[in-house]
């Protein structure tokens, strides 16, 4: 079914849907990632947001029921250059289709993903509108001007849990009362380290990541104050990932802010940018963003250089940074942009990156162990 894209620069391009008819709208990223595409579809990072793969053929192995970073898909719309609609793996339970059509979500082949990828990163990530219905591109072109830009809005709100749940054997188990978060929501507590984690947009990954490392999780809605977080009595706060604009998230940091200090706090991707916030920085919104399993970063205190997994469209600013009290530990070697940073007195640091997407694969698991570390000391 033949369907058009076009940017808010008027930019059209012409594809066909390979989920029937639809339409979407959203800010338009690419992703350079060769495999991954279940968990780019459901990583909240990207609600909002319509993804293209700059890897050609898509949808050979399928999906499955265990290779989902949420409870759904989050991307508006999945953009690619060849869809392959007869997957071949032993753990592929559906096809790439009927899972973007059982969620209605729109997705679209035949698209010139070089020239698209190529147009983005000269003019920068843009809002855009493709449909199946409405093939007229100065008409599309004024509706996707008409889409409230990436800059301002608070997403997090939108993808974060309505209620807190505990992570257990590789899943969410939800807690009885969520009324009364305190000490009981612990099942192990002394055996294993405790760490609340604020769902900004969690990818289930990190919850598995932090639960093998054996840690023992309990993750709250990204609103939960600090007075409910301190009489939970964690041993650790750890802040998720997340979508959009970190600076709206203004809750959020003012609850780390309260907590600076009180408890070990280890951030990943927007929990990065909300701790740099806490920290009295600033953000701003990068050209195109960073989105792949292939961004290098270096690590400052070692040299050693990572191959990182990411996904974000939004940086802290280096220069916004107290040197005195803040000390930038890593930096990404395409573009010089912060990759991490810490407090140099107060139990607290982050990485822009995701550590638990191993795409090195293991170059970056040191830091679950160095957030334990922090605890002990603590």
């Amino acid at each position: 079914m033949e369907a058009r894209l076009t940017l808010e620069d008027g930019r059209t391009f012409v594809c066909r849907s390979f989920t029937g008819s639809g339409e979407a709208g959203g800010e338009v990223v690419f992703n350079t990632s060769m495999t991954g595409y279940q968990e780019v579809l459901t990583d909240p990072s990207y609600s909002g947001q319509m993804v293209t793969m700059t890897y050609p053929l898509v949808g050979n192995y399928g999906v499955n029921t265990e290779d989902v970073e949420s409870d759904r898909i989050q991307v508006a719309a999945f953009l690619v250059k060849e869809y392959q609609p007869f997957p071949s793996n032993f753990r592929s339970t559906q096809s790439l289709a009927d899972y973007l059509v059982d969620q209605g979500v729109l997705g679209v082949e035949g698209l010139d993903t070089r020239a698209l990828t190529r147009h983005i990163r000269n003019g920068g990530a843009m809002r855009a509108i493709i449909s199946t219905t409405d093939l007229d591109s100065e008409s599309l072109t004024q509706r996707a001007q008409a889409i409230p830009s990436m800059k301002g809005l608070d997403l997090a709100r939108e993808v974060t849990t309505a209620t807190a749940y505990r992570w257990k054997q590789g899943h969410p188990e939800p807690i009885e009362d969520n009324g009364k978060l305190d000490t009981a929501v612990w099942q192990q507590k002394g055996e294993r380290p405790s760490v609340v984690a604020i769902d900004f947009g969690l990818k289930y990954n990190i919850a598995r990541c932090f639960e093998k490392a054996g840690f023992e999780v309990v993750v709250v809605p990204a609103t939960t104050d600090a007075s409910t977080i301190v009489a939970m009595a964690p041993d650790g706060l750890f802040l998720s990932n997340g979508p959009g604009d970190p600076e709206p998230v203004n809750y959020g940091i003012q609850t780390v802010k309260e907590l600076l200090g009180r408890l070990p706090i280890f951030g990943i991707c927007l929990g990065n940018q909300i701790l740099g916030l806490a920290m009295g920085g600033r953000t701003y919104k990068l050209k195109f963003g960073h989105r792949g399993a292939n961004q290098p970063v270096k690590n400052l205190a070692t040299g050693k250089v990572e191959i990182t997994s990411q996904n974000h469209g939004f940086a802290v600013d280096m220069k916004s940074l107290n040197a005195d009290a803040v000390e930038v530990t890593h930096i990404n070697l395409n573009d010089n942009t912060v990759e991490g940073i810490r407090h140099r007195r107060m139990p607290a640091f982050s990485v822009q990156y995701h550590p638990e997407a191993s795409p090195g694969p293991h170059d970056a698991a040191y830091l679950f162990d160095q957030f334990r570390a922090m605890m002990k000391t603590n």
